[in-house]
């Protein structure tokens, strides 16, 4: 038996996204663990600059479910959002304090250091919730109108919804995506040459294009380079996020 595996390990080792859930509530204690979880992740200069709003209200659900076409909005036990939140550092503060601290608070560095707190603390929230026997998906199309996610939330200056994470009894067991090769994401010392992790990536390729064509729902051909490729060729029109962070007191492109 290897010694170094553990629950843990075994946990993570499993993670599925789960899209379809049976209908269960979470009990209060279940949401309450999940968040106390979430708040255990590390922190930069403990900020916890990140907010967690569960939104029960069933019309706001079934309005942004049919804004993302995403029906596990609103078919779940317990729907989490969960925000970068530079605002909380600022409530202390004078009138004269909240002005002095608008500079650092408003560049790129702050609003990196709150996502990034947002994204450890979600990370935690979505292995309790497993640990717990239940499923989770992390979702990141709630952004797809922000402005509406905005205004459902009454989210004030600094703080910025960035995904949301549906919770629940699990009601399907899909696989496990294989991941990409440890030597396509873990190096030592120096990031490798573009023929390298080339090299690295193309058998990674064929064995995504072999899980999506054979797995139990919602097959496709499609690998994984090519996917992204064709994504990123489309030219979506994204600068309605860097106007909408503006918008929120953030000096970010």
């Amino acid at each position: 038996m290897n010694k170094t595996f553990n629950e843990v390990l075994a946990a993570i080792m499993s993670h599925r996204s789960i899209r379809k859930f049976k209908n269960e509530k979470l009990t209060p204690s279940q949401i309450e663990t999940i968040v106390r979880a979430a708040q255990m992740a590390s922190s930069s200069r403990f900020m916890q600059a990140y907010s967690i709003i569960g939104l029960t209200d069933s019309a706001l659900k079934r309005e942004l479910s049919e804004i993302t076409k995403t029906p596990y909005i609103e078919e779940n036990g317990h729907l989490f959002i969960f925000c970068a939140d530079l605002k909380r550092l600022t409530v202390m503060g004078t009138e004269q304090e909240k002005q002095d601290m608008r500079m650092m608070l408003e560049s790129s560095v702050f609003y990196q250091i709150a996502v990034t707190d947002t994204a450890l603390a979600a990370q935690n929230a979505v292995l309790a919730a497993e640990s717990l026997g239940l499923g989770a998906v992390i979702i990141g199309s709630v952004s797809k109108d922000i402005r509406r996610l905005d205004q459902m939330l009454a989210l004030p200056e600094y703080v910025i919804p960035l995904f949301g994470i549906a919770v629940g009894v699990p009601d399907q067991q899909p696989e496990i995506k294989p991941r990409l090769p440890l030597e396509a994401v873990y190096f030592e010392n120096r990031y490798p040459s573009e023929s390298d992790l080339k090299e690295r990536i193309e058998a990674y390729d064929h064995d995504m294009r072999h899980y999506y064509q054979t797995r139990s729902e919602n097959n496709r051909d499609a690998g994984w380079s090519r996917s992204h490729i064709d994504l990123l060729k489309l030219q979506l029109p994204l600068s309605g996020m860097t106007e909408y962070l503006h918008g929120k007191g953030l000096n970010v492109t």
